[in-house]
């Protein structure tokens, strides 16, 4: 999947070529369709929703191409690190063969926590564009607040807001169903 090759309504450049100014200009909530990796984050975390597993997935981008996806797995996993953004890392950094994703962005459904913010930081993500805001467990806007701290060695740039309205009613709906 090549982001940009979206065929109904706007489609957005990929970010070598301007998505960055895109995003910045656009209002949260008023781009409308998706951009292909929001898409892709946004199945797999139904798909994780539909295995019992909390609704989080992501996507990692290298030149405008899907190149890893990936869902929340914990549970089917038995593994408390498995949240969709270490995956999806995982997944992209086995494809490409090494440990540094400099050129590649990531786009996850809610806000990374502290462990995913850290690997975030130590693959040297470009980009993170997210969905939902996470004021309990977040760590990039919320929480420690991560890649403003001194000791972080990398920053990515940072895009929040992106899907998040369908991001949060996932979580909502799973949530509200478990109750």
């Amino acid at each position: 999947m090549r982001f940009g090759d979206c065929s109904a309504g706007r489609s957005l450049p990929p970010p070598e070529q301007g998505v960055t100014a895109s995003l910045a200009a656009a209002k949260p909530g008023a781009m409308f369709p998706l951009p292909p990796p929001m898409r892709a984050a946004l199945a797999a975390a139904q798909a994780a929703a539909d295995r019992g597993e909390v609704p989080v997935g992501a996507a990692v981008v290298l030149n405008g191409e899907v190149i890893a996806t990936a869902a929340n797995a914990p549970r089917a996993l038995h593994d408390p690190t498995a949240h969709a953004e270490m995956l999806a890392i995982r997944a992209a950094a086995q494809r490409l063969g090494r440990d540094r994703l400099e050129d590649c962005d990531l786009w996850v459904t809610l806000e990374p926590c502290a462990m995913c913010a850290g690997a975030i930081a130590h693959a040297r993500i470009a980009r993170l564009y997210y969905g939902a805001s996470d004021p309990k467990g977040g760590a990039v806007e919320h929480g420690p607040r991560l890649f403003g701290q001194s000791t972080c060695h990398h920053r990515p740039e940072v895009y929040p807001g992106i899907g998040e309205a369908e991001a949060a009613a996932l979580l909502r709906d799973f949530f509200r169903h478990r109750r």
